[in-house]
């Protein structure tokens, strides 16, 4: 790295074979892993920890200070996993002192203009499409895909391999395995398409859809739904994966589509 047109602070710490484009400002306590490439006009401010073979599009601001009026600068970070991609004006703000960081996983890929506020915790292979937001403390499991101008609520969960279509407003938790659709949010069916691009066979799709059939279908509460399919359905990492979500999930889980209203 040797960007004359670039400004890197003297205390950053960046790996030697680190691409640094014209224009770009690195602040001070920030760590760059190998092979990561940083295009032009980008800012990566204090607590940064990116790590190796990222790839951060111009115009992107990682590291910022939380938009809290609680934070008092302390010190915190933001660490993104290796192998993440972040494209133009993408906007991920660092911690507080509630979980003190805000964390991208691997290989993830957010999409331009998206916004991760401060304490989010995003899981490994998530794809975030363009301009979806993430208020604060949200947490996302592995392999989710937010589509398009998707809005999450501040604590809210959303599980692993959920998908949420463009335009949602995330009010409560998202469960594993599942499709989340319309307004208000609610249970679309599973995920089958992403879940058999990952390797689950046609029988474990078939017994998540069936715990999802009590949960969403058969008229019972969120506790009596999660009674009965502890009772009754074979215990597996999925179902166990299910009811432990639901048992966390502080705002409450979404409601079936036919039981929106």
């Amino acid at each position: 790295m040797n960007q004359p047109l670039a400004y890197v602070h003297p205390g950053a710490k960046i790996a030697k074979n680190v691409v640094i484009e014209p224009f770009t400002t690195i602040h001070n306590n920030v760590v760059i892993g190998e092979g990561t490439w940083i295009g032009s006009n980008v800012t990566i401010m204090e607590g940064a920890r990116i790590g190796k073979n990222c790839n951060i599009f111009p115009g992107a601001v990682i590291s910022a200070i939380p938009q809290d009026l609680k934070f008092k600068d302390e010190d915190t970070t933001v660490e993104i996993g290796d192998g993440t991609t972040i494209r133009e004006y993408v906007t991920i703000n660092r911690g507080t002192v509630d979980r003190g960081k805000t964390v991208v996983g691997k290989n993830c890929w957010i999409m331009a203009y998206c916004h991760i506020a401060h304490d989010c915790i995003v899981g490994d292979n998530c794809i975030f499409s363009n301009n979806s937001t993430l208020a604060g403390h949200v947490t996302v499991g592995d392999h989710v895909v937010l589509a398009g101008m998707t809005a999450v609520h501040q604590f809210c969960m959303i599980g692993n391999h959920a998908f949420v279509t463009g335009g949602s407003l995330v009010r409560k938790d998202v469960p594993p395995f599942v499709k989340a659709a319309r307004e208000p949010l609610s249970y679309v069916g599973i995920n089958s398409i992403g879940l058999r691009r990952r390797g689950f066979n046609s029988q474990k799709i078939t017994e998540i859809q069936n715990i999802y059939r009590i949960l969403y279908q058969k008229n019972y509460n969120t506790s009596q739904a999660a009674e009965i399919i502890e009772a009754e359905m074979e215990a597996t990492p999925e179902r166990d994966e299910i009811l432990q979500f639901i048992k966390n999930s502080k705002r409450g889980i979404m409601k079936g589509y036919f039981n929106s209203n």
